[in-house]
């Protein structure tokens, strides 16, 4: 298994001096974070879904090996319920299409406020080509449960694995790839390791693992060490 560490995001100013070089110009950044780091979590599709160029570009500038995840719009899975029209849907399905083999997963992440509603989220996974690899975070833990679970294993969709002080969910494997967020403010070697060892032993065949974006770029460093202790070599960034 493989395990890929990243942060969610990498544009960030003050992460100069700490992650970049003090002076690296903000259209380098990309680049940069990729000689470093493995995956990463796109924070802007969160709030407005990059066009295709947009993605193509930013796939051309790292290694081929190098994975991002994009988050699905929130107003899909907070507005609008998990009541996706077929046009913003088709547009979530060609910016994944865009990114190709540099796709680690499409994140659906349900707001708190979302109550549980199994057979609407399944009939909006069915919606989805089976190509495009998904995974699913509950933040309201009242999804939790065998209907969840099931239905995730069908749709061969992730749970997503959340370690954060106000949540945890269980380290469930639901689809052939794991993907987890670890949220807290720190984490020791030891607890990295024990992460490491906990990841190692699901049946998955990659795993994305995003810290905390921190201004201190703290996350960074969190996911240099996870792939030191899983054994991972750096990014290769010949093309």
């Amino acid at each position: 298994m493989r395990i890929l560490a990243g942060t969610s995001g990498w544009s960030y100013p003050p992460w100069r001096g700490r992650f970049y070089p003090p002076d690296l110009p903000g259209g380098h950044m990309l680049a940069a974070y990729a000689a470093r780091l493995p995956a990463v979590e796109v924070n802007a599709s969160s709030y407005r879904l990059p066009p295709p160029a947009q993605l193509e570009a930013w796939r051309a500038q790292v290694p081929p090996a190098f994975r991002f995840a994009l988050k699905a719009p929130r107003w899909m899975t907070g507005g609008a319920r998990l009541s996706v029209p077929d046009r913003a849907l088709a547009a979530l399905v060609s910016g994944a299409s865009a990114m190709g083999q540099s796709l680690s997963a499409v994140l659906v992440q349900l707001p708190p406020e979302q109550a549980p509603d199994v057979p609407r989220l399944e009939a909006l996974l069915a919606r989805l080509p089976r190509g495009v690899p998904a995974a699913v975070e509950v933040k309201n833990l009242a999804w939790l449960g065998d209907p969840l679970l099931r239905a995730l294993s069908t749709a061969g969709v992730a749970l997503c694995v959340t370690d954060a002080e106000e949540r945890e969910t269980p380290l469930v494997a639901t689809a052939a790839f794991g993907y987890l967020r670890l949220r807290r403010a720190s984490y020791d070697d030891a607890s990295l390791a024990r992460w490491s060892a906990r990841i190692a032993a699901q049946p998955w065949r990659e795993a994305v693992v995003f810290f905390r974006h921190e201004d201190t770029a703290a996350g960074t460093r969190f996911a240099e060490r996870l792939m030191a202790i899983a054994g991972e070599s750096a990014p290769r960034i010949d093309r």
